[in-house]
């Protein structure tokens, strides 16, 4: 198994470090390819996406990826790495499940065994990278990019999901279909007609259209209502930190970044530059990027034993800062390694 290994910037590196040691521990012949990205790798060699790095990335069965911290402004050359990679690998699934089991201890939502998904079309949206200046720079334009070809695609992922959660054992499947067609008529209307369109070939699982704004309410209020959910680029990366909290918030939220035949795993919480370098990052959500790369590798017994280990720690300790805790991330690391 040959992994591509990209730290990033800020806590990327201290997570996936972590991350890395776990993998090793259970598979130890896994062949790891380091290569850099990032704001970092900007600042030194003009450019946050080096060819060398796309190229490990192509080559690889997967790709691990820590973090990246992007400016707020606008840097003449500078593009995203991760967004770029997602764009050049053809990742246009993005999955991110919530386990409703990591939810606060003694709540209602700790005892449900089950976990809502939510599937986010990772290539066009309002991040297709299409903006610019007019009126002498008084005037900034983005053009929201959908088409027929993505939204069928992210559509029939989402249920093709449903479907397998269905075969695993999920009572009632169902499938939320997110927009704001009733305002975005032509952008938002293409990706509803082609939702439904694609659900009628999905007579066995439950389908429901819902209002972002209404979504993100329901999502905060009453996760346990969802199953999957499938939406457009920015719609799908804001409800999935919105639905994040009910699964032990950032510190344990992951994502799998799936194309045809590539993946990039890759923790949701971003590069936390406010405690960068003091060791106290929650590497758990790395640790479970480790536990679906396994899966997705046809790995499950691997899979599971990394999930048993991480399960274990996180009801027993040691916990970082951010889950109430005191401990560090290498703490967390080598309990987790010990339950293996």
């Amino acid at each position: 198994m040959r992994v591509c290994v990209i730290s990033g910037d800020g806590i990327g590196p201290e997570v996936l470090g972590a991350a890395v040691d776990v993998l090793r521990a259970v598979v130890p012949a896994v062949n790891l390819i380091e290569v850099e990205a990032g704001w970092a790798t900007f600042q030194r060699l003009g450019v946050a996406l080096p060819d060398a790095t796309l190229a490990a990335a192509r080559a690889a069965d997967a790709v691990l990826f820590g973090a990246v911290a992007s400016p707020s402004h606008s840097v003449p050359g500078y593009r995203s790495p991760i967004v770029a990679l997602r764009r050049e690998l053809d990742l246009y699934a993005n999955i991110r499940p919530v386990n409703f089991e990591f939810s606060m201890p003694n709540t209602e939502l700790s005892a449900i065994q089950h976990s809502l998904v939510i599937v986010r079309e990772n290539t066009e949206g309002l991040y297709a990278g299409r903006e610019r200046l007019e009126d002498g720079g008084d005037t900034a334009i983005a053009e929201r990019l959908i088409t027929r070809r993505a939204s069928s695609r992210i559509v029939r992922a989402a249920f093709d999901l449903a479907r397998s959660r269905a075969a695993a054992g999920r009572a009632q499947p169902k499938v939320t279909i997110v927009h704001k067609a009733n305002v975005l008529r032509v952008s938002d209307g293409l990706f509803r007609t082609v939702a439904l369109d694609v659900a009628a070939g999905y007579p066995d699982i439950a389908t429901e259209e819902m209002l972002v704004d209404v979504a993100a309410m329901r999502l905060a209020q009453h996760p346990q209502r969802f199953d999957v959910v499938v939406t457009t680029n920015l719609f799908g990366d804001i409800l999935s930190d919105v639905a994040c909290i009910h699964g032990g918030g950032l510190g344990l939220a992951s994502s799998a970044n799936l194309g045809e035949g590539r993946a990039l795993f890759e923790p949701v919480h971003g590069a936390a530059p406010d405690i960068a370098g003091q060791g106290i990052a929650n590497p758990l959500a790395a640790i479970e990027c480790v536990a679906m790369l396994l899966e997705w590798r046809r790995r499950a017994d691997c899979a599971a034993r990394v999930r048993a280990a991480a399960a274990r720690v996180l009801a027993d300790g040691p916990r970082t800062p951010d889950l109430g805790g005191t401990s560090t991330t290498a703490d967390v690391a080598r309990a987790v390694i010990a339950r293996l």
